[in-house]
């Protein structure tokens, strides 16, 4: 393990991940609540239907480029902040499905084998 004067890069605060990752849903959720702003009145204002915009802030739809910028238009949150949010999302996900992980170790395995 490669160390950081004598720290572990992986222990420093700024490198930690969350047990569980955020999804960008969730933020705007408890952001659209604190404003006490309407699900269905806000995804009416932004053009979007109600069910999709349930569905992102409920974690159950993937915050698309589209959609970031909507919500930057509507909300004034920046839309690159919330691609990056889905994108860590993304990889921490990934990285937790076992199956994927394994055949990563396979293609890791296989990769070391090759000469370029």
């Amino acid at each position: 393990m490669i160390t950081l004067n004598g720290v572990d890069p992986h222990m420093i605060a700024n490198n930690l991940q969350p047990s569980e990752p955020i999804h960008p849903g969730e933020i705007l959720k408890d952001e659209i609540e604190y404003r006490g702003i309407s699900q269905k009145k806000l995804a009416e204002s932004m053009g979007m239907s109600y069910t999709v915009l349930n569905e992102v802030l409920n974690c159950k739809r993937a915050m698309t480029t589209e959609y970031a910028l909507l919500f930057e238009a509507a909300l004034g949150i920046e839309a690159e902040p919330l691609i990056g949010i889905q994108a860590d999302y993304n990889m921490q996900k990934a990285k937790q499905n076992k199956p994927f992980a394994d055949r990563l170790a396979q293609v890791r395995k296989v990769a070391a084998t090759i000469t370029l």
